[in-house]
């Protein structure tokens, strides 16, 4: 018979779980491990909330296992560390994001590709090691393995940093795999919303000229005077988009709705490359001519490796990129989610959880 959840583990924890596909959010009591001696206990300050977890909460994928503690988008002090630790000090900022765990073994880990290991173990909505399951950031503690904990830069400010942990390291990923980092690129970005809006911040400080391409036109002034876009393109008006044609060095796409990609593919120059990142829940139709004619490239990325992700956020913290959030208090999540739902949100959520969970 299977312990219940405050019973795994000797040390209590609290946080808010979903218990059910309807995704509501409620207080719940579990139980985490003893900090082994590789090991670093983290009290967690900010969680951002990703869409990913909305999608999870619902069992949207098909794969949620209740009950479910989300966030992914993790930052905060660190109070203990094993006695094999060098990464952090007690006392440190730190953070964790998309996984806490991968095999060590295989070919992607040993390049450092732990994103990839097929037996990655993801922060929330999984079994660990020991076949217990994962508890992400909507909680006051976590015991996270010294190799995936990110260190945080003095200078960052948590709770708008906490949201790089994932949409920050989704787009800053591809755009150094894919070379799509490089001054005076000219470069697309599709969707300005979590993602986007942080990719736009990550190509300006790598210099390159930003187009924000989207369907609403709402958004031209934010892109333009606030995030700093050099252009806008309303992928809805075709004079607009045939204008466009052939003229940027690579695009990447942040939109999880089904779109069409011919028009965007036709946005490149020939020989460049676009890069999804978003997830749509339904196929998308991929034109192959373009494809040929041009020796264009459609890619795909899927967050970072640990590395990177350090990499990131120090890059994040010499060029002060942030996201741009709203900070709620976690007996919000609910209606948070709700407005997520609605695409209410610029752009991102991030909960207050050191001075808002309570027992």
């Amino acid at each position: 018979m299977s312990k219940s959840p405050e019973r795994e583990h000797p040390q209590k924890a609290f946080g808010w779980a979903a218990r059910d596909k309807s995704g509501v959010l409620s207080p719940f009591n579990f139980s985490i491990r003893v900090n082994g001696d590789n090991d670093i206990t983290i009290k967690v300050l900010y969680c951002g909330i990703c869409h990913t977890d909305l999608h999870q909460i619902k069992n949207e994928w098909g794969n949620s296992v209740y009950p479910m503690v989300p966030g992914h988008e993790i930052v905060g002090m660190v109070t203990e560390v094993g006695k094999n630790v060098t990464k952090v000090k007690v006392g440190e900022k730190a953070g964790v994001g998309c996984f806490v765990g991968s095999c060590g073994s295989c070919h992607s880990c040993a390049d450092d590709l732990e994103n990839y290991c097929t037996k990655q173990i993801l922060t929330y909505n999984a079994r660990y090691h020991d076949g217990t399951p994962t508890y992400g950031g909507y909680s006051d503690n976590l015991v996270v393995e010294e190799h995936f904990v990110i260190r945080f830069p003095e200078n960052l400010p948590l709770d708008a940093a906490a949201p790089l942990l994932c949409a920050g390291i989704t787009v800053f990923s591809p755009m150094k795999y894919y070379g799509l980092c490089k001054p005076g690129m000219s470069f697309g970005v599709v969707g300005l919303g979590g993602l986007g809006h942080v990719a736009v911040k990550f190509a300006k400080a790598f210099g390159m000229k930003v187009t924000v391409i989207s369907t609403s036109l709402s958004k031209k002034k934010e892109a333009i005077e606030h995030l700093g876009a050099d252009s806008f393109l309303i992928s809805r008006d075709q004079e607009e988009m045939q204008a466009a044609i052939g003229t940027m060095d690579g695009i990447i796409d942040t939109v999880s709705a089904f779109h069409p990609l011919l028009p965007l593919i036709l946005l490149l120059k020939n020989h460049r490359k676009l890069v999804m990142v978003g997830a749509p829940n339904k196929p998308l139709e991929l034109p192959i001519s373009p494809l040929l004619f041009g020796r264009k490239l459609v890619g795909g990325s899927g967050m970072g490796e640990i590395k990177e992700t350090q990499e990131m956020i120090d890059f994040a913290a010499k060029h002060n990129i942030t996201a741009d959030i709203e900070v709620i208090p976690m007996d919000y999540v609910n209606t948070a989610m709700e407005r997520l739902t609605k695409g209410d949100v610029k752009y991102r959520f991030v909960i207050d959880v050191a001075n808002t969970l309570t027992p």
